[in-house]
């Protein structure tokens, strides 16, 4: 997302423990993986680390990425019909710079019965993907509404971003008609 409005970048994964704590808020989560993920990069001096985490979270459970089919019907049971919260901490680090936020998202999920657990399930779409499933692609389908930052759904809540981006005078986005997308 960050490429296609122009932000140069180079992605360097960050090597860190993204395990919940015992009694952990879902808020504070993200917020301690997406800094602990800003730390743990090395940057050269003047550059600016962007690091975010995103989760899941419904009746104050953390859904992270399911490990298998089972896991991953099970979390889509859990949403069926009801509103959960997707909740992507990120951060900014650099020299004399560090910048931390959460954007809360509510999403409105469809009733949804076996079959079509079972379907979404068999596609593999939901693999590597907070609360298994991804509303960018037929993930849509199980989705009735989006309270808030859509882009936050995806991964990232990219106006909020850029925002805070600018705020530490960092790179600012560019929007180019006609431009390949």
């Amino acid at each position: 997302m960050l490429a296609r409005v122009g932000i140069a970048l180079e992605v360097r994964p960050a090597d860190i423990d993204e395990t919940p704590l015992a009694g952990e808020e879902p808020r504070r989560y993200v917020a301690r993986i997406a800094a602990a993920k800003a730390a743990a990069v090395v940057r050269a001096p003047g550059q600016l680390v962007l690091a975010a985490d995103t989760t899941v979270t419904i009746d104050g459970a953390i859904l992270g990425k399911a490990e298998d089919d089972a896991e991953a019907a099970a979390m889509l049971r859990q949403l069926a019909g009801r509103v959960h919260q997707v909740i992507t901490g990120f951060a900014i680090a650099g020299d004399g710079v560090a910048v931390a936020h959460e954007v809360v998202t509510d999403v409105v999920f469809a009733p949804l019965d076996e079959a079509a657990i079972a379907d979404y399930v068999a596609s593999g779409e939901w693999r590597g993907k907070a609360g298994a499933y991804a509303v960018q692609g037929i993930g849509a389908a199980l989705v009735r509404e989006v309270r808030g930052s859509v882009t936050n759904v995806i991964g990232l809540p990219l106006a909020e971003v850029l925002a805070a981006l600018r705020e530490v005078g960092g790179p600012v986005a560019r929007f180019a008609a006609g431009q390949p997308q």
